[in-house]
């Protein structure tokens, strides 16, 4: 053993796990709450001591990994929206049809992403408008990523011609990705209403709706 790694202090094991461990951990628990209690109450109706007596974990821990309620509910944006991100490209990556069967996989795994679980709804759609500058800044960067990752689709599966068509590509996926989250929106609030809320009625529309958009482009390209 050399004499830096005599001096170094070792981290402390608690349960098998050190210190980075057990902070990651409390973070999980922290968000999961936050999941739940913002799913069930809403965010305004949700405090930090709340969600620290349903995490298990004191409000020091609570501090020292978040400044306030809205850091916290920013992170849980963030992980819901790694979560739908990995679940579509994992959709994608799985799918080997032609390329309206890959809208058709996106679409649907893009759907069963944001409503499978209603939590994930409320949280995202229910509570994120309007709460803050910050927050609203986190909902439009997760649009952007969507509609990036639209516009190399359109790209990569022949959509448009690799001359372009004249037109803002990325300006439209931003316009359809809004489109497909409201018509997402829309049928939230019929389900509430009462509605069925069929997931295939959805994933019809959201398709419909895509389908649209790709003969607008389709006819646009063609002017060229």
């Amino acid at each position: 053993m050399t004499s830096t790694e005599k001096t170094q202090p070792r981290s402390r094991r608690i349960q098998g796990l050190d210190a980075e461990q057990r902070r990651a951990r409390r973070r999980e628990q922290i968000l999961a709450a936050a999941f739940e209690l913002i799913a069930a109450d809403g965010y305004v109706n949700t405090a930090i001591e709340q969600i620290c007596q349903t995490a298990f974990v004191g409000n020091k821990a609570f501090y020292e990994l978040f400044d306030s309620k809205e850091s916290c509910y920013l992170a849980l944006l963030q992980q819901l929206s790694e979560r739908a991100q990995t679940e579509v490209a994992t959709a994608l990556a799985e799918c080997t049809g032609d390329r309206h069967e890959v809208i058709s996989t996106v679409v649907a795994a893009f759907a069963h992403a944001l409503v499978d679980d209603p939590r994930v709804a409320q949280v995202t759609f229910g509570e994120a408008s309007g709460i803050s500058a910050k927050v609203e800044q986190q909902r439009r960067t997760n649009r952007r990523w969507a509609a990036q990752f639209l516009e190399t689709l359109w790209r990569e599966y022949g959509f448009v011609p690799e001359g372009g068509i004249g037109i803002d590509l990325h300006a439209l996926a931003v316009s359809t990705i809004g489109g497909l989250f409201d018509t997402v929106a829309d049928w939230l609030h019929q389900t509430d209403a009462g509605s069925t809320g069929e997931i295939d009625t959805l994933i019809r529309d959201l398709t419909a709706f895509t389908d649209i958009v790709h003969l607008g482009l389709a006819a646009a390209a063609a002017r060229e």
